[in-house]
């Protein structure tokens, strides 16, 4: 919850907002399943994918795949550098 807690504080407009979510929301989606099924560790991966949607989105967002796409990337990018 924290994750959507971080999208909802942020500094967007009503539809960025939506945008964004629905693209952290489709991107989750994507990566759960190779995700750890230990709860602090899904948080963690959770916040991080926040933090990536976050830092690609821009206030005149319009298309939530581009978003999804680049922060999965993103994502597994940084997994993989990680381990």
């Amino acid at each position: 919850m924290k994750a959507r807690q971080l999208i909802g504080g942020a500094s967007y407009g009503p539809d960025a907002l939506k945008v964004i979510c629905r693209a952290f929301d489709d991107a989750w989606n994507e990566i759960a399943p190779s995700v750890t099924s230990r709860p602090r560790g899904i948080e963690a991966a959770r916040l991080n994918l926040a933090n990536i949607v976050l830092s690609l989105a821009k206030q005149d967002s319009r298309d939530p795949e581009p978003l999804k796409a680049e922060a999965v990337r993103l994502f597994r990018m940084k997994r993989s550098v990680s381990n």
